[in-house]
């Protein structure tokens, strides 16, 4: 993954800007975790940066719908912050404080396999698997763990100067996401920062870039509280195409914020995505579907 050096001074300024802005940031999102559905007084919707407006009326870049292709079953207890798939058998990491863990389950049928609990005091964030590895970080921590992925045996720590929220790979490198616009690149061995994607649509830059997938040479990200998910080209950071999945939440009345749409994995034994979101009953594999405009819905 190129790094160009001039952007290292842009990165820096933007985590600056970041520190500046964390409290409300951090108070929004700490207080959304432990809300409960009913609280909607509690719900602060002012920090979404991308809205349905400004995805489906404009027409640069695509939008597509999408189509259920088979649904599986997801623990509804799992607030999810990380997901991969590999051979039928899914890696999850789950958030919030005393409930965080490491699982390992069967896609087809959701029976447990392994799990690990994590130290009450991390809150768990995403997770990615390289060369037998997994990869997981904690949300204000600063702190990221090493386990084998074969025993879930946790094999060492790392550390970090940002928030953690998702975590990919693409076969040689780690891509993490803080919350803003920018996706930094990681060597999984010494953890110092090699590079840095800066993501951005036809407007500017697009923010709060939440859990990750490295899938086919592109990069997908759940953009955090809204129905998106931005497909970016690794290269330059820009957004090639946006999958909007509204509809998709099959307990609107209940799965109501903070429980929203977070986890995106590829099942390469059918080629297709796998999406779910924190604490719903199913994960859903679909296809993606081309739009002839921008407004119509996913099916």
């Amino acid at each position: 993954m190129p790094f160009v050096q001039s952007k290292w001074r842009q990165y820096m300024m933007l985590l600056g800007r970041a520190a500046a802005a964390a409290p409300a940031l951090l108070a929004t999102r700490v207080a959304s975790v432990r809300q409960r559905p009913s609280d909607k007084a509690a719900d602060d919707r002012g920090h979404v940066q991308v809205t349905r407006e400004r995805v489906v009326t404009q027409s640069v870049i695509p939008v597509y719908g999408y189509k259920i292709a088979q649904v599986h079953p997801h623990d509804r207890t799992s607030y999810t912050q990380g997901l991969v798939v590999e051979s039928g058998v899914v890696y999850e990491g789950t958030g919030l404080y005393g409930q965080s863990k490491l699982r390992q389950w069967e896609l087809r049928s959701g029976r447990i396999l392994n799990e690990i609990d994590l130290d009450p005091n991390y809150f768990g964030e995403g997770i990615t698997a390289l060369d037998g590895t997994i990869y997981q970080l904690t949300y204000l921590s600063n702190t990221g763990f090493t386990y084998d992925q074969g025993t879930l045996r946790r094999k060492d720590s790392f550390r970090y100067i940002t928030q953690g929220w998702g975590l990919t790979n693409d076969g040689k490198q780690l891509l993490m996401s803080n919350g803003s616009s920018a996706i930094v690149v990681v060597d999984p061995k010494t953890f110092d920062v090699v590079g840095c994607i800066f993501v951005s649509d036809a407007i500017g830059p697009v923010g709060f870039l939440n859990e990750l997938l490295y899938a086919d040479g592109k990069l997908y990200a759940n953009v955090w509280q809204t129905d998106f998910i931005a497909i970016i080209a690794p290269k330059t950071g820009k957004i090639s195409g946006w999958i909007d999945l509204a509809g998709l939440n099959c307990e609107p009345g209940d799965l109501v914020y903070p429980y929203v749409l977070n986890g995106i994995a590829y099942n390469t034994n059918t080629g297709r995505l796998l999406v779910t979101g924190q604490c719903w009953p199913n994960v859903y594999e679909i296809e993606l579907v081309s739009r002839t405009g921008n407004e119509a819905r996913g099916s």
